[in-house]
């Protein structure tokens, strides 16, 4: 209980002595009624504030030559995303500081957001009731699990639960973009002209010193409680979910080294579960889609799989290559995420065996 005690301590001290928003007071955020979707006795005060951990509003990139190997090593995990012809990596060592990038690619306004106490990133159009908006960081958390704010109408949205659960968008959801999250080794043979967010943010923070301690690591080690618990994993194992509703199947990166590639089923849908012990994907099948033959193919390209047809894969399900070229299959409804946070919002989710 002391050692929980002092990471809480050092914790709200590192996050608010960095905090370079000084028109933004520090407290808990006001809301617009009183109405959640969620236990509102669950909800917890982060500690920071409403934008106490500043959101990246104003994101700027660098060339992968550019990167320097002190600030981004190939283990470290990125999110990335594709639109078109360009790809961007956002780091962990970045996101672990800032939880929140409000950026454009290719036109299109999007959402990064990354919870570092469950391990869990989404990319979504930056839109709240329709129209462009921006989000932050609201300062609370549900189940230890990031709660975002959007600027437009200062409704809360749960990362997790995918959906906003107060004030006047409230049950409104968010419009996905495909996201994966894997190391920067992996995603920069998959995308070599990538660009990769800036450690040059305009805030003073030490990027690549985790803030957490040995969170990540201690199985038993929580700065808030998530329920209910499920023992069928260690709680801080990273694992892959897909979501449909309020159930979830999930699948553990040990279960896919030297890569593999099968058909699974998960409450009524017949997903294509593609992967390696660095990145996993799924992805719905139509009846058409059934009849092909898929097979692992990555070998340090875009590719990384292939058909009996001929036809070579994206992780992110576009063909770019074969008789299908630029058709997609349709992304799933999944989360890379700490089992315990999936257990939680998910309960008694199945684990693939």
């Amino acid at each position: 209980m002391k050692n929980i005690s002092f990471y809480i301590f050092l914790l709200m001290l590192t996050l608010m002595s960095c905090n370079d928003n000084s028109n933004v007071p520090n407290q808990t955020p006001t809301t617009n009624n009183d109405n959640w979707l969620i236990p509102v006795n669950e909800v917890k005060d982060g500690g920071p504030g409403k934008d106490g951990i500043p959101s990246i509003d104003n994101p700027k990139f660098i060339d992968i030559s550019q990167t320097n190997p002190a600030f981004l090593n190939d283990s470290d995990l990125v999110i990335g995303t594709v639109n078109g012809s360009e790809a961007k990596a956002y780091p962990h060592v970045i996101l672990d500081w800032h939880e929140v990038v409000n950026d454009k690619i290719n036109e299109d306004f999007i959402t990064i957001n990354y919870c570092p106490l469950t391990g869990t990133a989404f990319g979504w159009e930056s839109k709240a009731n329709g129209t462009k908006s921006s989000f932050g960081v609201s300062g609370l958390l549900y189940n230890t699990n990031l709660i975002l704010y959007d600027r437009n109408t200062d409704s809360n949205w749960s990362q997790l639960r995918l959906q906003c659960v107060n004030g006047t968008l409230i049950s409104n959801k968010p419009i996905l973009v495909s996201v994966v999250e894997t190391n920067w080794g992996t995603w920069k043979k998959l995308y070599p002209n990538t660009k990769v967010l800036s450690t040059d943010t305009g805030f003073n923070r030490t990027y690549g010193n985790y803030p957490y301690g040995d969170y990540r690591t201690n199985q038993n080690f929580f700065l808030f409680t998530a329920i209910p618990s499920n023992d069928a994993l260690p709680n801080k194992d990273r694992i892959y979910a897909i979501l449909d509703g309020d159930k979830s199947k999930v699948y553990q990166f040990s279960d896919f080294e030297n890569g593999k590639v099968f058909i699974d089923e998960f409450n009524k849908k017949k997903y294509l579960i593609v992967g390696n012990e660095n990145l996993i994907n799924a992805f719905e099948l139509s009846d058409e889609l059934l009849d092909l033959d898929f097979e692992y193919g990555f070998n340090n390209s875009e590719v990384f799989f292939k058909d009996n047809e001929g036809n070579k894969w994206s992780i992110f399900g576009k063909a770019i290559d074969g008789p299908r070229k630029n058709e997609v299959i349709k992304v799933s409804r999944s989360v890379v995420s700490y089992w315990f946070a999936i257990a939680a919002f998910y309960p008694n989710p199945e684990i693939y065996q």
